[in-house]
């Protein structure tokens, strides 16, 4: 093993006062827990609590990642944008699937959205442009807001013991299925 690795080993892990995930009482939709997750890390204090991990596919299947910061989440998911001829836009317009993960570290908490991209309005898009610190008055027509529309949620909570607790959904026509993520032994 080299230097590096044993100093990796001594780094502080997850405390032993991190909340629970309550499996049994979770809500059946998916989004009413990650919006309540949302909610709590806005209300710790932690910086950008909206931003995620935002992860595309290019043209060769392989998988690109960079971080993005959520601009709304409602009845059409969850928002981003960027330039359609940006490298993320002309993934997106390739292959719409795309997974956000959300990390919040001072309560051990993840989670992963996965799903496809769909192009909300223009005129969503330009309130979304004119919304922006470097908005200049100039209408941009290469701007684009995104949403992100779930189909699977996997909740992990950290554990100190590093057993964590991951509660998956998954979209299953209009409805949510629900099930505990399998922890290996050991």
């Amino acid at each position: 093993m080299s230097e590096l690795f044993e100093r990796l080993r001594t780094l502080p892990a997850f405390p032993a006062d991190l909340p629970v995930l309550d499996v049994e009482h979770a809500p059946a939709d998916p989004e009413a827990l990650f919006l309540q997750w949302l909610d709590d890390a806005i209300d710790s204090g932690a910086r950008q609590p909206h931003a995620m991990t935002f992860a595309t596919v290019r043209p060769d299947g392989t998988p690109v990642a960079r971080t993005l910061i959520v601009e709304d989440i409602d009845a059409d998911g969850i928002h981003v944008s960027t330039h359609r001829t940006s490298r993320k836009g002309q993934e997106i317009a390739a292959d719409q699937r795309a997974t956000m993960l959300f990390f919040w570290r001072e309560s051990g908490r993840q989670v992963r959205v996965t799903g496809r991209m769909v192009e909300l309005s223009d005129e969503a898009s330009q309130r979304d442009w004119e919304a922006r610190p470097s908005y200049t008055g100039e209408p941009n027509p290469d701007w684009q807001l995104y949403a992100l529309v779930p189909e699977e949620y996997e909740f992990m909570q950290a554990r100190e013991d590093r057993h964590h607790t991951r509660l998956d959904y998954r979209r299953d026509g209009m409805a949510w299925e629900r099930g505990l993520v399998p922890t290996p032994a050991g």
